[in-house]
């Protein structure tokens, strides 16, 4: 009766502080976190912490299964808890179960271990590793598969590991690579996870927003004036032709369409942006025509300044 008692007055998705609709890792990511920090080989002499970490097993051996929360979640709304406590039924209440017993059908027999009823120490997960590695720019549009080479107190020699690095990863993102931690602590235990933070080497041409990359094009004051067709680099190696509009200013950015950074979801577009290149100096000829040109040409730019 205890046991059924307790089912129905705790709510173990909020002791794990999870959602009801929380997927298995999502528990069991919940769980190792919680249990890393209240284990009481974490926290000696500590008797709250040795409280919360028996109420927090407790709580995964019941849902951390999939067999056993299915009956947990049934009894819940069986007995007329919810999930927000339990609440007396018409004809019932907290100590009148009838049939629902039926329901835990010796699943407390079933227990899957040292981690619940007995309240044993059991198994605490390894530690998570921490790692920085950095990349080229292009490392990073394209993906590639790099080694880290780990080196901890938990740790009984130095480690290498292999991480795969997505295409289009971003500088500051962090990569989990899952058992690549701290060993456990006690037998059947998990190893914790390895936590990667990239950094990325700035590009000397491109640069980079989401999905998008960025390139900056010197265009001469003529081509600006009067339009033309220009190379622009990309990343692949391979230039491409863009059109530089008519009376095109400088600062104005340009799109071509599927030629930025490949994520999982989608292609960026490569953004263009317009530089008018001004010459430092001009060769006697260029000074007469652009003298001739002064001489012809019409508005007064200055107007709105009323000069």
């Amino acid at each position: 009766m205890e046991a059924q008692r307790e089912w129905l007055e705790t709510d173990y998705y909020q002791v794990l502080g999870v959602d009801r609709s929380a997927s298995a890792k999502e528990i069991s990511k919940a769980y190792r976190t919680l249990a890393r920090k209240y284990h009481p080989d974490t926290n000696p002499g500590d008797n709250a912490a040795e409280d919360r970490f028996k109420e927090i097993s407790a709580a995964y051996e019941v849902i951390g299964d999939e067999s056993s929360r299915k009956k947990y979640d049934e009894f819940r709304r069986l007995g007329g808890g919810g999930f927000g406590g339990f609440g007396p039924q018409t004809g019932g209440g907290v100590g009148d179960l009838g049939d629902l017993s039926d329901l835990l059908g010796g699943l407390f027999g079933q227990s899957r271990g040292s981690a619940g009823r007995n309240f044993g120490f059991g198994p605490m997960p390894g530690a998570d590793l921490q790692a920085k590695l950095t990349l080229s720019f292009e490392e990073a549009i394209k993906g590639v598969t790099k080694s880290v080479r780990l080196t901890s107190d938990v740790l009984s020699s130095p480690m290498e590991v292999n991480v795969r690095i997505p295409a289009g990863v971003r500088d500051g993102q962090r990569i989990r690579v899952a058992g690549k931690g701290g060993p456990p602590h006690g037998e059947g235990g998990e190893s914790g996870d390895l936590l990667v933070t990239i950094g990325i080497k700035p590009h000397d041409v491109f640069d980079r927003d989401g999905d998008h990359l960025l390139v900056t094009v010197p265009v001469s004051y003529t081509d600006a004036v009067l339009g033309a067709d220009v190379k622009v680099p990309t990343l692949e190696g391979v230039p491409v032709t863009v059109r530089i509009p008519p009376g095109t200013k400088s600062g104005k950015t340009l799109r071509v369409r599927g030629r930025g950074v490949q994520s999982s979801a989608k292609k960026g577009d490569l953004l263009v942006t317009v530089a008018v290149h001004v010459p430092d100096s001009v060769n006697s000829e260029e000074r007469e025509l652009l003298t001739k040109l002064r001489d012809i040409e019409q508005g007064a730019p200055r107007k709105d300044l009323g000069v």
